[in-house]
């Protein structure tokens, strides 16, 4: 049971394989994702967040998911000596981390439907459990960032997340904390495997804020593996990321 939807500013495609799956379980994640973008869009007046840049609303009458991504990016600044940080020209923009975590999150809540096979891809970020419908691993493709109808990897997962960050689609939008006034040019695209797509987005926004350090970042990170494309085309990964393209 495969559907797509637009919400977010992006495509939301959610895919369940189990034979079982049913329509309203589907109806259920896309609730959950309308809930978290009234609740954490900047571009919507009324969100919470909003209303926090705006002064309305005091850091006691925090929502409970509020006070979750505000602690995890803080958690995530810590473990980035800085290179991820919500905080920019004035105001608070937890894009960076929240995409990422929702996704997570909405794949436990069909793992708590009883749902084992399946994917979740929002804008390019997913996440998958268990296996496709031929019963094999998840196959998912890395965009060429300078054509992104091409693909320039095939990787293999199975109970996985992966996450990109890059200039192909929004331009520049991440900045380094630590020189804000200068522009990320060395490289165009990084793509992070993490154990979960909440890991692969988090770190994968911080270690393009990095520029072409971030690929060694993510080299000392357990648990993550990297792949880099420079301004030239050229590509750089971990030393654990073959084991993601092998053939099944």
């Amino acid at each position: 049971m495969r559907q797509t939807r637009l919400l977010m500013g992006m495509h939301i495609t959610i895919d369940i394989i189990d034979a079982h799956a049913q329509q309203k379980a589907i109806a259920d994640i896309y609730d959950y994702f309308t809930t978290i973008d009234n609740r954490f869009s900047t571009y919507k007046e009324t969100s919470e967040i909003s209303l926090i840049n705006k002064h309305l609303i005091s850091e006691d009458e925090y929502s409970e998911e509020m006070q979750t991504i505000f602690a995890l990016a803080e958690q995530t600044k810590r473990e980035t000596n800085g290179f991820f940080d919500i905080y920019h020209t004035g105001k608070l923009d937890p894009s960076g981390i929240v995409k990422g975590w929702a996704i997570w999150q909405a794949a436990l809540l069909l793992q708590k439907k009883g749902y084992k096979h399946f994917y979740i891809d929002a804008g390019g970020d997913v996440q998958v459990s268990g296996h496709n419908a031929e019963g094999n691993p998840w196959i998912v493709g890395i965009e060429n960032p300078f054509n992104r109808r091409q693909i320039v990897k095939r990787l293999v997962l199975h109970n996985h997340g992966i996450a990109t960050s890059g200039t192909a689609i929004r331009g520049q939008h991440i900045y380094n904390p630590h020189r804000p006034e200068d522009k990320i040019s060395d490289i165009v695209s990084l793509t992070v495997i993490g154990p979960n797509v909440y890991e692969a987005d988090r770190f994968a926004t911080a270690a393009f804020a990095m520029g072409k350090e971030g690929i060694y970042f993510l080299e000392k990170r357990p648990g993550l593996e990297g792949y880099m494309i420079d301004r030239n085309g050229v590509a750089t990964f971990t030393s654990g990321f073959t084991r993601y393209t092998k053939k099944y």
